[in-house]
This record gives structure tokens, C-alpha cells and sequence, in this order.
């Protein structure tokens, strides 16, 4: 495949979940299980739930309590459940992932197919740290960073996978788009009030803008029970940057459509992807 050819002649529909992640891992995963739903009655046939959709505790080491051994565990259980149940791709955010460190875990995302069958595994890249007078947070005293950029191939095309943080760093983007291009970024997050006012927005465009793909991102969005505020805003935006749907703040879904038309109308007009030299 070339960096004007495309998959897929017809459009492709695609979700993002937004939430406001609570304590309790049942109930995120019920509130999780009735969002999707809404979703796939939509039409969509691509959901992304954010970044700790399953539980945001009162403490950072509560991720820690939960993690689960790779391949099995309730939370990976029912992300396989629901992407059968409702015949959509699902990208589970992300759900902590045991790493033979028993003070730290993976912050992984993972994607199952229609089927049910898991296809792709991304541990998160880049670890989040950030003070600013009494806000400080510091992801590395409980994850441990992954190593390995992941893509995978759906019927919208090339999918790369990635999570918060490594929104701000544009060469993970450019490796995963070497040679084929990507037809869509997945960018699920947790991003704080303070860095998503500031941030969100106009680093989500600069990556649909730079890599000529889709963006969809599904972020946490409000006040949270261990007093944490996100951001929200979940969107997706397409390969001019121009930003198709958003929800500002609280639960619910935006939906879109990943259209071969237009990623290949953006590529021939400006064919920066084959104009590249470095």
C-alpha cells in the first residue's frame, strides 16, 4: 500500500467514549459496557474508550492493587465480551498489565476484533510528569514505560495506537507511519484540566495534520471522586485538521466517519507524507 492508496472504498464509522472514571472497577466497567453499546446502535464500527476507563483511584498506587497477568483477568475479559457482543473493534483505553515489578505495572491498550480475538498490545511509551505549584504527577513511580511503537491493520487501514502523554511527541507518530501511512490515530487519555485547556486540542490537529490521517481521541472529562479534574474533549478530527466532532465535558459518545475519499483527496492536493527527506 502506497501513501495515496487506501484500504477501503466505502467510509468506515468510529466512536470515542468519553467517561469520568470513578473507584468502584464494576461499576466503570457497567458504565463502560452501556456506552459502547450506545456507540455500536450508532453505527460504529470502531470504539475507543479512554485512558483508565476501568478505574481512576484515590491514590496512584490502586492501579497497582488491580493489575492483571497478560491474557487473562476480569477487565480483559470484558473488553473480548463486549467487542463480540457488539460486533465492533474495541480499544480498551487502558487497564493496568503486570511487569514483574510489584510496585509498578504496564498502562496498556489493548484491541480486540468483532470476534472477540485480541490483535494488538501497546504499553504506553511516555510517561507523564508535571509540577506546577500544588499539581504535581509522576506516571514513572507506578508504570513502567513500554518500549515498542504498535500498529494494526482494521478496515479502515493502518491504525496506530498510543496513549496521552505521547501526544506531544511527534517522531513516535512519524516511525509508525513509515512506509504505508496511517489511516487513523488512536490517542486515548487522561489529561489534566491545567495541560488539556492549554494543549489538547491543538496537539491533536498537529498530529492529523502532519501524518495526513485521522485522529480520534477519547478522553476522561470532568470532576472526578478522588477529586482529580480532566480535561474532557473528546474529538475526532480529520486529515486537514479540521475537527469533525467534540464533546467538551461529562459521559457520552462522539462518532464520526474515517473517509478513504477524504484522506486521499488531502494527500494528492499536498503529498507532504512522499515529500518528506529526513
Amino acid at each position: 500500500m502506497t501513501l495515496d492508496e487506501t484500504p477501503r472504498a466505502v467510509p468506515f464509522q468510529v466512536a470515542a467514549v468519553q467517561t469520568v472514571t470513578g473507584t468502584s472497577v464494576d461499576a466503570n466497567l457497567a458504565r463502560a459496557d452501556a456506552l459502547i453499546a450506545e456507540a455500536a446502535r450508532g453505527g460504529a464500527e470502531l470504539v475507543l474508550l479512554p485512558e483508565y476507563f476501568c478505574i481512576m483511584g484515590r491514590t496512584e498506587t490502586d492501579k497497582v492493587a488491580i493489575r492483571e497477568a497478560d491474557g487473562d483477568g476480569p477487565i480483559q475479559r470484558f473488553l473480548a465480551d463486549a467487542a463480540r457482543r457488539h460486533r465492533v473493534w474495541l480499544v480498551g483505553g487502558t487497564l493496568p498489565l503486570q511487569c514483574g515489578d510489584d510496585g509498578r505495572v504496564y498502562n496498556t491498550s489493548l484491541t480486540f476484533d468483532p470476534r472477540g480475538q485480541r490483535v494488538a498490545r501497546y504499553d504506553k511509551i511516555h510517561l507523564f510528569g508535571f509540577t506546577r505549584g500544588t499539581e504535581s504527577y509522576d506516571e514513572s513511580r507506578t508504570i513502567l514505560a513500554g518500549t515498542a511503537p504498535v500498529s494494526f491493520d482494521a478496515p479502515c487501514g493502518r491504525v496506530a495506537m498510543s496513549v496521552c502523554y505521547d501526544l506531544r511527541f511527534p517522531e513516535l507518530y512519524r516511525g509508525l507511519a513509515a512506509g504505508g501511512g496511517t489511516s487513523l490515530i488512536l490517542m486515548p487519555a487522561a489529561f489534566t484540566y491545567t495541560t488539556g485547556q492549554a494543549h489538547w486540542e491543538i496537539l491533536l490537529r498537529a498530529r492529523a495534520i502532519e501524518n495526513q490521517c485521522y485522529v480520534l481521541a477519547a478522553a476522561q472529562g470532568g470532576k472526578h471522586e478522588n477529586g482529580r479534574r480532566t480535561w474532557g474533549h473528546s474529538m475526532l478530527v480529520d486529515p486537514w485538521g479540521e475537527v469533525l466532532a467534540v464533546l467538551p465535558e461529562g459521559e457520552g459518545v462522539v462518532s464520526g466517519t474515517i473517509d478513504p475519499a477524504r484522506l486521499a483527496e488531502v494527500r494528492q492536493n499536498l503529498p507532504a507524507l512522499r515529500h518528506r527527506v529526513l
